[in-house]
């Protein structure tokens, strides 16, 4: 890209029409072989010859003469206000985004690009993954200098008065190391990332052989009669009679091995994916903000500048907080695409995320904070909600005559919503400093959220009916990019950070958000 083009029409680079052409020519590979066995199943040789070889060729051929219109066809302008990009080889298509709707620009390298050098250039919008903009496919060095000149452009005309040149793009990328995480990392995180969806698929896939059991699987009569194994070989004939003759260890030693193989099979999905997206994981600060790069096969370069991240969360699992580790992720107004991907530090330890919270301007709760608890009539109300829906279940077992499953619901579930409500009361909190506002929720997997009181955008006192009944209210904060909302305070306690809040806003110069972070923040 060349800067003293001005506003003129610009293409990608010509290796793009190659990288097409491959992909497109990939898609038709497996039509090719149905097709070709088809022939030769019917047919032989000569017809596949006489026949189907043409017809692959003037395939190929319109293939790629499509990719090269494509390519020809496609080209984005770099204006002053905007970015334009005109694609389409038989309907135009103009789409134009201004400077200032541009949250995040993103570089993505998927592999079959990679081998050329390319990259695509992502511009995130905040409105959705379908609105947002992508330019494929550039040279690295070119996508990162777009990336800076729309920066640059975004932030106003004093910002890109002087033009980016080798220099000043050197000086964007100057970056010191805040973490990164080692193939032992990776591979440990992977561990943790459990899939439960593909043990369900494998465990669907497994269903499929069923027949060779020697009783129906789903059938609990068959599990209740275990014990009854010697009058198997008896009472069954197929395909699965073999197994009665196994005897019960084995077949109990075979049920095992099965659960044990679903187990791996989930643990070793969740290793292969963390290594594609984390491998060779990297958060870098640069004077632009935090630069994350990633990925084995697909590598993406995304810079978030520090002065729009809204908000930080720590998250935690169930299981990885029993071995010290969180996550933390940076919300901003990009957050709100459903492409947008902002992890911070995935997979690590407090001390590790507080390093780089501090880079952020952000800061953890210190020791003395001062924690809230919400109103205890709040999870009150939520138990006499949770017991009444359970009294009805118990109704309907009654009404049905089952007296035994009627009060199943009442007692178990009562007692499980009463511990959960309490606990629930106990580790939700919140805490006010002169800059930031923490909350904290959850005790299963717990996670915490600070935001900058200076970046909040309104705030507001939600009550239903019950609520103003019983002294209680939500408080409800605006923040760009997240959801941030406090519930069951008291109504003085409400009070109280509506108005701390409000005056933090009051003293804000909201026209300056962007430009410059308070100090403190």
């Amino acid at each position: 890209m060349n800067e003293e083009a001005g506003n003129d029409a610009l293409r990608t680079d010509p290796r793009t029409f190659a990288v097409r052409a491959i992909a497109m020519l990939g898609q038709l590979v497996l039509p090719i072989i149905v097709g070709a066995f088809a022939i030769l199943d019917k047919g032989d040789l000569g017809d596949l010859l006489l026949y189907f070889v043409p017809l692959v060729l003037v395939a190929g051929g319109g293939n790629l003469l499509f990719a090269y219109l494509r390519w020809t066809r496609l080209t984005y302008t770099v204006g002053d206000t905007d970015i334009r990009v005109e694609s389409g080889v038989l309907s135009r298509a103009a789409r134009s985004v201004p400077y200032e709707r541009i949250q995040d620009v993103s570089l993505e390298q998927k592999p079959l690009p990679r081998l050329f050098g390319l990259v695509e250039v992502r511009f995130e919008t905040g409105a959705g993954g379908g609105d947002d903009l992508s330019l494929a496919y550039l040279r690295e060095s070119e996508g990162e200098r777009l990336r800076e000149l729309v920066r640059s452009r975004r932030e106003g005309p004093a910002a890109f008065a002087a033009p980016i040149g080798e220099e000043e793009l050197a000086q964007a990328n100057t970056a010191h190391l805040l973490y990164a995480m080692s193939p032992r990392r990776v591979v440990t995180f992977g561990l943790f990332e459990f899939s439960l969806v593909v043990v369900a698929v494998a465990a669907g896939v497994a269903q499929q052989f069923d027949f060779l059991l020697p009783f129906e699987i789903w059938d609990w009569r068959g599990w209740r009669d275990i014990s009854d194994w010697r009058a198997w070989g008896d009472q069954l004939s197929g395909p699965g009679a073999w197994l009665a003759g196994l005897g019960i260890h084995a077949q109990v030693l075979g049920a095992l091995i099965a659960a044990l193989a679903l187990l791996l099979i989930g643990v070793a999905s969740g290793v292969v994916r963390t290594v594609l997206r984390e491998w060779g994981f990297r958060l870098e600060r640069t004077d632009k903000g935090l630069r994350r790069r990633r990925g084995l096969l697909t590598r993406t370069d995304l810079v978030m500048p520090t002065h729009r991240i809204q908000a930080l969360r720590v998250r935690t699992g169930m299981v990885r907080r029993l071995f010290g580790f969180h996550a933390l992720k940076a919300v901003s107004l990009a957050s709100d695409s459903g492409s947008a991907n902002h992890d911070a530090v995935p997979f690590g330890r407090m001390d590790e995320i507080a390093r780089v919270v501090s880079e952020t301007g952000f800061a953890l709760p210190e020791e003395s904070s001062d924690w809230h608890r919400g109103a205890p009539a709040h999870r009150i109300d939520a138990f006499l909600s949770g017991l009444a829906a359970m009294l009805v279940l118990s109704g309907i077992a009654l009404a049905l005559g089952h007296w035994k499953l009627a009060i199943v619901p009442t007692i178990l579930g009562g007692g499980a919503i009463a511990f959960d409500q309490f606990l629930t009361w106990r580790w939700t909190r919140h805490a006010l400093d002169r800059d930031r506002l923490y909350t904290r929720r959850g005790w299963l997997a717990p996670g915490m959220t600070i935001a900058a009181r200076h970046k909040l955008q309104s705030v507001e006192l939600v009550q239903h009916p019950l609520a103003r009944l019983r002294g209680y209210a939500d408080v409800r904060f605006g923040l760009a990019g997240a959801n941030l909302r406090l519930r069951g305070l008291s109504v003085a306690e409400a009070e109280r950070v509506r108005v701390a809040v409000l005056d933090s806003m009051a003293a804000n110069d909201f026209s300056q958000i962007g430009e410059a972070t308070p100090t403190g923040c």
